[in-house]
């Protein structure tokens, strides 16, 4: 029979081994990840805020298929962490105004908040119809395509915000570029701070040791 003596102890007991799981666990998670290896630190100011910041192209083949992952990924970041796509402009043997214009699309579908629709409709066209975009009305109706208003959607494209926000992907694109740490695309950048090695994270358990590796730098010190 279990006294409250007993009863007490064995409490005391449980709390003192969940404690000490917790805290060798938290070490072992501390350890698991390692610099150089699984991630490297970028030179520089961090973000004041928690975010996740995708480099790609709509014409990176590697991008497209990493789109399930990433769709997967974004439903288990921290609460306080934000998710952004940059698209970048360097994809070799592409037109370059015409990756620009794709830029200038996806931050319309975020204005527009049709960005999921118009991400899987660019990728499709490119990948699986195998299409090409010839010029920037090309683009515009695709959105038309989607249910959107052609003569809206060009109207933007052209808008000072729009190219605003286009300029300043471009330059965190070359500011990366030039610290040679935006070397090809896909790219995981971690509160601008953190670079994610994603070839080294474990085939077997893609995307939920990625899912960790990004929560255990969204709390690493800035």
């Amino acid at each position: 029979m279990i006294t409250v003596r007993n009863g007490f102890f064995l409490k005391a007991l449980f709390f003192f081994v969940t404690l000490s799981f917790s805290f060798l666990s938290s070490t072992t998670f501390a350890k698991q990840f390692e610099q150089g290896v699984h991630f490297d630190v970028i030179e520089g100011k961090p973000s004041n805020e928690p975010v996740l910041t995708e480099y790609f192209s709509y014409y990176c083949r590697h991008c497209f298929n990493f789109e399930p992952a990433l769709k997967s990924l974004k439903t288990k970041l921290p609460n306080d962490m934000r998710f952004k796509k940059v698209h970048v402009d360097f994809y070799p043997g592409k037109d370059k105004s015409v990756q620009q214009a794709l830029t200038r699309a996806l931050i319309v579908a975020e204005h527009l908040k049709t960005d999921e629709a118009i991400n899987k409709a660019v990728f499709n066209y490119i990948h699986t119809q195998r299409a090409t975009f010839k010029s920037e009305q090309d683009i515009v109706n695709l959105f038309i395509l989607h249910g959107a208003d052609g003569d809206n959607v060009t109207k933007l494209m052209t808008s000072f915000p729009v190219k605003g926000k286009a300029n300043a992907m471009k330059k965190a694109q070359e500011a990366l570029s030039r610290k040679h740490v935006l070397t090809g695309v896909p790219a995981l950048i971690v509160n601008d701070k953190y670079k994610i090695n994603l070839s080294r994270i474990d085939g077997n358990n893609f995307e939920g040791e990625l899912s960790e590796l990004i929560q255990y730098l969204s709390k690493s010190p800035k």
